[in-house]
């Protein structure tokens, strides 16, 4: 039997259906309740490391939960206490792995990640750099965002394991020349000097000195785009 078409806009379809009753929103209501005080409980035994920036580890226990949680909330046909079983389990593994991490180190880098140096000395770190699903654009936006107006500020950069990014900076009087990081400086980068004086690879922040019209390629990376560095110490 074909079924009806469907009628656009059919507000008694979009709002209701044949097999609900009155009886049912209100089982709806409860059922909301009991999962949402599950995840509070869940979410109270993870800590607060469970509500900052997720690591992969913790994404995917909160996708595990997120099916467990919505369907009973909603489906007639999806018992509670198979879901509170799913919390349970679910959260008993968090927990077991949190240990695991504490006490073997190579499980905790296998399971989350570990960090991974991006920016070494003014330079970025190639073998590092290119490990990550990481664009030059993401790197050097982040670093703008705390006020580095060239790599020659930064000492160290690290990119953690739940995806937020570390930085370390030189002294004011030990700060080095380095690639400025103004998009519209970066946009000019060009294959020839047009100045004698220290220029920095376009690419990965190598600095060295190029004589006016020189054109030269960069002995880290590779890269032929070479702009001057600059010297400015980091304001904040």
């Amino acid at each position: 039997m074909d079924k009806p078409p469907i009628i656009p806009f059919d507000w008694h379809r979009m709002l209701w259906a044949d097999d609900v009753s009155w009886p049912f929103l209100l089982e709806i209501a409860f059922r909301c309740g009991f999962t949402y005080l599950l995840i509070l409980g869940a979410l109270r035994i993870m800590g607060r490391r469970g509500v900052r920036q997720l690591s992969i580890f913790e994404l995917s226990i909160i996708l595990g939960l997120g099916s467990a949680a919505g369907d009973s909330m909603l489906y007639e046909d999806t018992p509670l206490l198979p879901a509170a079983t799913v919390f349970v389990v679910v959260t008993a593994l968090y927990v077991l792995f949190n240990r695991l991490t504490e006490w073997y180190p190579r499980f905790s880098d296998w399971l989350e990640g570990k960090p991974v140096l991006l920016v070494e000395e003014g330079v970025i770190n190639q073998p590092g750099f290119n490990s990550q699903n990481l664009t030059l654009k993401e790197l050097f936006g982040e670093l703008r965002q705390l006020q580095v107006e060239h790599l020659g500020q930064v000492r160290r950069a690290y990119i953690e394991a739940t995806g937020e990014f570390s930085v370390f900076f030189f002294e004011d009087e030990q700060v080095l020349p380095g690639l400025p990081l103004w998009p519209e400086l970066l946009r000019e980068a060009q294959p020839t000097a047009t100045q004698p004086g220290p220029h920095a690879c376009a690419n990965c922040g190598h600095v060295r000195e190029l004589a006016a019209a020189t054109e030269a390629r960069c002995p880290v990376c590779q890269n032929e785009s070479w702009l001057p560095a600059n010297t400015a110490r980091r304001v904040s």
